[in-house]
C-alpha cells in the first residue's frame, strides 16, 4: 500500500477522470461530491487531462484527456474493426504505462488515501487511462471508488470494436480494493449481471437544502443577448447536442405550439461529433423554428470571453426560462430534470427508462410523453406557459420531493458511509 495513514483532519481523497470543469454531468456531479466531502472534513485533489481546479491540488496529464490526439487516434482505429493491428496494442500499452507512472506520482505527491474514479472505469473514451487505473489499483491495493455514470454497453458506438479484451479488463474491472457506485437501478442490475459485482446506488443530487435566491441583475440582459424578444417564450433545452437527447422532439414541440418562442440550446455537441448537430440545425430550419445555439454564451460560471462578451451560468438561464424541454431517449440519470425542479421550472420529459424506474415513482409531476409529441402534450405545455398558479403548485410539489430524495443531505449520508467502508473511520 502506498497511501499513508499520517494524521490529517479527515482523509485525503483524489478524484481521477479524463476532464473536470465542463458543464457535462460527470464534472457537475464530481463538484457536488467534492463539496459534500469537504463538508465532512476531507481534502480533495484532482487528476485529469483537463481541469479547472486550482493548480496546487491538481495533477494535469494531457494524455488523460479523451481529446488528446493519441487517444483520438486509438479510438478511431479501435471502434468499427474486429481485428486489432499489433501497433495499436503497443500504443495502448505504452500510453497506459505512462499514465500509470503519473498516477503513482499523483498519489505520492498528495499523499492520497482514497481514489474516486469518475467514469474513467465505466465508458472507454480513454482506453489507456482505464487500463492504467486498473493496473495501478491492482499493484497498490489503494482503496478506490468507481463512480459510474455511463457504461460501454449503453452506447451503440462501442458495440463493434477490436479491444474487447481491454474493455473486459478495465471497464469496469472486478478488483478487491474497488467499490462500485452506480447512479441508477438499471445500471446496478446490468453491472451485477455483466461483471459479477455489487454496487451502491447513489443518484445525482442538487443542494435542495438551500434553494436558489431570486435572480439578480446580472442576467437582466440575457434574453436580449440571446436575441429573444420581450413577447417571446424562452424554451430551454439544457443539454449537449447528442443523438440520445432527442432534441428533434423539442423542435417539433415548439413548432406545434404555434406561439412566439425560441428554443435555446445551452450546450455544444461535445465529444460525439457534429453530425447530429447538423441534423438538428437542418430540421429546425425545415420546420421554421428559431433556435438559439447558446453554448458560447453559457458556461460553468459567469464571466466574459476574450472579446468581452458576457457569459452566463446555467443558474442565470434556468430562472428566466418559461419551459424546460428534456426529450431524452437515454439518460444515466437526469441532471436537467433535477435542475428544472431546483429552479422551479415546468419540464417536458420523454419517459426515458431511468426516469420511469427511479424518478417518476417518487411522485414527481412533469409533462410527459412516450416517444412522440401528442395533442395532450401540447395542451399541458400551453397550460404551463399560461397558468402561473399551476406552475407554482407543480414546482412546490416537486421541490419537496427532491429535497427528500436528491439533496446534499442525502448524499452526505451516503458518502460518509461509503468512505468509512472503503478506508475505515480511524487513522
Amino acid at each position: 500500500m502506498i497511501h499513508s495513514s499520517a494524521p490529517t483532519p479527515g482523509h485525503r481523497i483524489g478524484f481521477v477522470s479524463t476532464r473536470f470543469g465542463q458543464i457535462d454531468g460527470v464534472s457537475l456531479e464530481t463538484a457536488k461530491w467534492a463539496e459534500v466531502l469537504r463538508r465532512l472534513g476531507h481534502d480533495c485533489f484532482y487528476f485529469a487531462g483537463e481541469c479547472d481546479r486550482p493548480a496546487e491540488i491538481t495533477q494535469l496529464v494531457p494524455e488523460a484527456h479523451f481529446g488528446h490526439p493519441d487517444i483520438l487516434s486509438i479510438n478511431e482505429r479501435a471502434l468499427g474493426l474486429r481485428v486489432r493491428p499489433p501497433e495499436l496494442t503497443d500504443q495502448i500499452h505504452l500510453l497506459a504505462r505512462h499514465l500509470k507512472i503519473q498516477l503513482y506520482e499523483y498519489v505520492r505527491r498528495f499523499n492520497l488515501e482514497l481514489l474516486i474514479v469518475e467514469n474513467a472505469l465505466s465508458i472507454p473514451m480513454n482506453i489507456p487511462l482505464g487500463v492504467a487505473i486498473t493496473e495501478f489499483i491492482s499493484e497498490t491495493g489503494i482503496p478506490t471508488i468507481g463512480h459510474h455514470h455511463d457504461f460501454s454497453w449503453e452506447r451503440r458506438r462501442y458495440m463493434v470494436n477490436c479491444v474487447w479484451d481491454f474493455l473486459d479488463m478495465a471497464f469496469p474491472p472486478n478488483l478487491p480494493a474497488l467499490r462500485h457506485v452506480t447512479i441508477n437501478s438499471e445500471a446496478s442490475r446490468e453491472l451485477s449481471q455483466r461483471v459479477g459485482v455489487s454496487s451502491r446506488r447513489i443518484p445525482n443530487v442538487m443542494d435542495f437544502d438551500n434553494p436558489p435566491g431570486p435572480p439578480d441583475s446580472y442576467g437582466d440582459h440575457l434574453r436580449r443577448d440571446l436575441g429573444i424578444a420581450p413577447d417571446e417564450y424562452l424554451i430551454l433545452q439544457p443539454t449537449r447536442v447528442v443523438r440520445r437527447k432527442g432534441i428533434e422532439h423539442a423542435i417539433e414541440l415548439v413548432r406545434r405550439l404555434d406561439v412566439k418562442a425560441r428554443l435555446v440550446i445551452s450546450h455544444a455537441s461535445g465529444d460525439e461529433g457534429d453530425a447530429y448537430a447538423e441534423r438538428i440545425f437542418t430540421f429546425a430550419r425545415l420546420l421554421g423554428v428559431d433556435v438559439v445555439w447558446a453554448s458560447h454564451r453559457v458556461g460553468l460560471q459567469r464571466g466574459t470571453d476574450d472579446d468581452g462578451t458576457r457569459i452566463y451560468s446555467l443558474a442565470d438561464v434556468y430562472p428566466r426560462a418559461d419551459l424546460i424541454t428534456y426529450p431524452s431517449i437515454l439518460e444515466g440519470f437526469g441532471n436537467a430534470f433535477l435542475e428544472a425542479v431546483y429552479y422551479s421550472r415546468p419540464i417536458v420529459v420523454n419517459n426515458y427508462t431511468i426516469y420511469t424506474l427511479d424518478i417518476k415513482p417518487k411522485g414527481f409531476r412533469a409533462i410527459e410523453f412516450d416517444g412522440f409529441i401528442t395533442s395532450d402534450t401540447l395542451r399541458d405545455v400551453r397550460r404551463a406557459l399560461e397558468d402561473r398558479g399551476f406552475v407554482e403548485e407543480l414546482a412546490a410539489h416537486n421541490y419537496a420531493l427532491a429535497k427528500r430524495y436528491f439533496s446534499y443531505t442525502a448524499l452526505e449520508e451516503e458518502l460518509s458511509a461509503l468512505v468509512y467502508a472503503s478506508i475505515g473511520g480511524a487513522k
